[in-house]
This record gives structure tokens, sequence and C-alpha cells, in this order.
């Protein structure tokens, strides 16, 4: 255990940097505490903390229909996406009996069958001694067909199969195949899966008036990380990392591109975050500038003098060269094209605090629904906030249908009288000053009515790769890693495009006579067009 440093000698500062550290520890512990209480709750079978369900503010808050429901339609033909065979089944009539045609009954069934096939390719040896052998069919590498690689990857990635149950479905089938064999049928020379994995993100980053971010945890290596979501109703794209950042954040929308740019882009972020003049000067004196990679960035503030500033052996808060390195990547991702004019939506996490952004406001009424409630006046205090609330968060979504400048006053000023209401309730009051604060991100939508009220599909995205973390724990290899987030990201893009997962594997993996499947990232670029 490290001895605590001399607290007559700190700065303000100092201190104040040593307060939120211990704080945070404190939140830490707390929070192992409690886990730990539930456990040992759970284990003896006891009764758990209550659960808060959702409030639900969302659904009841849709626009009443202006019309009557119509009575609710069957579901009508079956269609399946297949064609369809035809076979006549013959009867015995007795004799003098009629013909009146035939009566359609369609059935749905499904094949599952093992083919093993031995090709016998020729072999000639040509007049100047080259040996020629006949090649195998468009789609075989290996000893195991595509279907076979479409399924696995079918099973695995949308059917969240674990791989010993992959393997004793494959093996009950008939397959000659092990648990070693079925892993690498799902990690090797998916090299190109990964590559359009990222450049969905890059189209999506290219053409998107906003996006959404959430993060979940994530095991790799046996440590626990963070994997991030980043997408809209177009894209979804996932990337696990070690640490949960603002840099790492900055890292991930720069789509694979590893440089750091100096530009207009990057010295407003810089001055945004308060970084002090000088250093912005000493920066600039140099232009618009790119940097290959990290290396080369970090070699650069050496000879500018830039270094981390330190107070009594702490990192300030305020620390320039974390400053300047955000700064270079967001010059960075303004340089290639991302996120241009385009509003990042979030929970109010802070790495996603960016650009344009824009809070989620089923997220901010959460805080007002879980509020610890003591006495019968504090509760009053809190259901009439939540009413108002439900209320203004409801004209919300009218005026996202339909936007005019006096209603986008009017919200404004209503906004202000909602949240610096006082209620008496000390905690409550804080919790709406608070609130009050992130007027600009929490009215985004007032600017862009395009934009969401709410991350509910990042939190709808992120749930396979929760569903793969309970199911498989965590990755053992940064292969392994890239190929589990690239699969589920280009699922849920697939799904958003109205294109079938199997589909798009059968036609990446040259399965014979599947339909070709356009890149995904040009799906989205068209998609993205003004018409």
């Amino acid at each position: 255990m490290s001895l605590l440093p001399n607290l007559d000698k700190l700065s303000a500062a100092a201190l104040k940097e040593l307060v939120i550290q211990l704080l945070g520890e404190v939140a830490d512990l707390k929070r192992g505490n409690a886990e730990l209480r539930g456990e040992i709750a759970r284990l003896k079978g006891l009764k758990g903390p209550p659960t808060l369900k959702p409030s639900g503010m969302d659904k009841a808050t849709d626009p009443a229909r202006s019309v009557p429901r119509e009575k609710r339609q069957r579901r009508g033909k079956v269609r399946p996406r297949v064609c369809i065979e035809d076979r006549v089944l013959p009867i015995t009539a007795p004799a003098g009996s009629r013909f009146k045609g035939y009566e359609p009954y369609l059935v749905q069934e499904l094949v599952l069958s093992v083919q093993a096939v031995r090709y016998c390719r020729e072999r000639w040896q040509t007049p100047d001694g080259q040996t020629l052998t006949a090649p195998l069919p468009e789609g075989t590498h290996g000893h195991f067909g595509p279907n076979l690689r479409r399924f696995v990857l079918m099973q695995y990635h949308q059917g969240q199969s674990t791989l010993p149950r992959l393997v004793a479905l494959l093996q009950s089938l008939g397959l000659a195949i092990s648990k070693r064999e079925v892993q690498r049928r799902l990690t090797k020379g998916q090299e190109r899966f990964v590559a359009e994995a990222r450049e969905v993100l890059r189209a999506g980053l290219e053409t998107s008036s906003w996006v959404s971010a959430d993060d979940t945890g994530a095991r790799h290596r046996a440590k626990n990380g963070f994997c991030t979501q980043i997408g809209n109703d177009d894209f979804t794209w996932f990337g696990t990392r070690s640490a949960k950042s603002r840099l790492n954040f900055l890292d991930l929308l720069r789509a694979g591109h590893t440089d750091y740019v100096l530009n207009e882009a990057a010295f407003a972020y810089m001055r945004s975050r308060g970084l002090a003049g000088p250093v912005i000067a000493r920066l600039a004196a140099v232009g618009i500038t790119a940097f290959a990679d990290q290396a080369a960035w970090q070699a650069h503030l050496d000879r500018l003098g830039i270094a981390t500033r330190t107070e009594a052996g702490l990192a300030v808060i305020q620390d320039p060269v974390t400053i300047a390195t955000e700064g270079a990547q967001w010059g960075s991702i303004h340089a290639h094209g991302f996120l241009h004019d385009a509003v990042v939506l979030s929970d109010d996490a802070g790495p996603f605090d960016l650009g344009l952004h824009a809070l989620c406001w089923v997220h901010a009424e959460r805080l007002v629904h879980k509020l610890e409630t003591v006495t019968d006046f504090n509760r009053a205090a809190q259901q009439r906030m939540r009413k108002l609330i439900w209320d203004f968060y409801a004209d919300l979504k009218v005026y996202r249908g339909n936007p005019s400048q006096s209603r986008r006053l009017a919200l404004r000023a209503r906004f202000d009288r909602i949240f610096r209401h006082r209620t008496g309730f000390a905690t409550l009051d804080r919790l709406l000053a608070r609130l009050h604060a992130n007027k600009a991100e929490l009215l985004r939508v007032l600017d862009r009515p395009e934009i969401p009220l709410h991350t509910n599909g990042s939190e709808n995205d992120i749930r396979c790769q929760v569903t793969r973390r309970k199911v498989s724990a965590g990755t053992r290899s940064d292969r392994g890693r890239d190929c589990r987030d690239a699969f589920l990201g280009l699922a849920k893009t697939c799904a958003k495009l109205g294109v079938a997962f199997w589909d798009y594997l059968g036609s990446r993996l040259s399965v014979p006579g599947q339909p070709l499947i356009p890149s995904l990232p040009q799906l989205i670029r068209c998609r993205g067009q003004p018409v």
C-alpha cells in the first residue's frame, strides 16, 4: 500500500485531484460491496434488492391515434423466400368420378444432410515438364465446403450458439469435424469480413447525420475491457478495447486510420477543452500537418517541449498532452470526412461528449425515476416532476414530426420553467439543476429534428454482445476478438438494410447458386444520399 502524501504540502489542484481519486475508489468499493452482498443473498436464498422497472416514458408518450384502430388483419398467405416445388399427389377414385382440379397445400421443410465429395482432379504434364491440376470448385477452400462454413458462422454469431454445442450438432449430423477445426472456421481467413465491417463504419460516419454510441463490459485475454457500439438506423459497428476513455472513443471514430492531423477542427477542439493559448500557438506555428502514427505524433510533441504536467507527483486534470492528442485525433476524423455536421447521441457518458452532442431523454428521466424518496412530500414532488417531464417529452415527439420556429421557442422556454422549478426536495432540486445544465444537449433535437430522443437503438444493438459475453465469456486472441465484433456488427447491419444474413454469408463465401449481395458500405452510402 502506497503511503499518503503530506496533505499540508499539496496545492489546491493536487488536493482536488486526490479527492476525486479517493471518491472514485470509494464508489468502486461500494459497488463491489453491493455485488458481494447480492451474491451472498442469492446463495443463501434470501430476497435480493428491489428491481426498479423501466419508467415506460417513451411508449407512454406516443402520440394518440386520430383514426380508430382498424380490426387486426390476418397474417395472409405464406410466401416462402425459396422456389416452390409442385408435386402432384394422386388418389384412386371410383369409376364414374369427375376430376375437379387440385387442392393446394403448402408445406415448408428443412433438409439437413451431410455430403462428402471426393474430387478426382485431373493432372496433366505439359511438354515443357510442368504439371497442371484441375482447380477445385469455386468457394471450396480447405476440406470443408462453403455451405458448411456459412452454417458455422450463422449458428455461432447470429444464433449465439456455444462452440461445444455447435460441434456436437455438426457431429450428430454425421460430420467428421473437431472442436479445433470449428474454431478455425470461425477465425481463420476472415480478414475480408473484418475489412468490410471497418468499411461499414467508414461509410456510416461519412453519410450519417447522426450516430449513437453505447458501451458494455467485455472480456479479452482474461482481462476486463469495454465493447463500444457505434451506429444508427442504417449500420452497426462494434469495437472492443481494454480501456474506456475519450482518447479510446476518438481512436474508434478514426475507423482504422492511425494518423494525427493538426487542422482547424483540431485547434477548435483544443480551445473548447481549455488548452492553454501558448501551447496551441506552438502547435499552430507549423500549420496544417499530418503525422502517420502515434510515435510520429509523440516525437512532434517532444520537439515542441509539450509534456504531461505533474504536481507533487500527481498528474493534473487538464493534461496538455492528452488534450492535444484528442484534438489531433479529432482533426484526423474530420480530415477523412467523418462526422461532418453529424450529431453524436449518448447516455451522458463522458467519453462520448464530442462535437455536436445530444443526450438521451430516457436516461435523463431515469435519474428522476430512480430517485430514492422517504416521505410522502418527496414522493409527491417526484411524481409531479415526472408528469411534467413526460408531457414535455410527448410534445418533443410531436415537434419532431412537424417542427416550427414558434414551437421551438415555446419548448425552450418551457424547459427552463420545468428544470428551474424548486420543489423543496433538496436531492430532486439538485438533480433538476444538473439536468438544466445539460439544456443544449437535451434540446439538440429542436435544431436537428431528424435525431432520435433516446439511445434505445444502441442498447438494442449491444445486447448481442452482452449475450455473447454470457454465453462464451471472452476471447483469447486479437483475431478472435476482431472476428466476434465484425460478424455481430455485420449481422446487425444486414438486418437494418433488409438483407438476410444467411444470403449475405452465401454471397461472400461463393456458395453455388447464391444471389450476389452488394457491398454493405455501398448500400449504406446509397441510403445516405439525399433524394
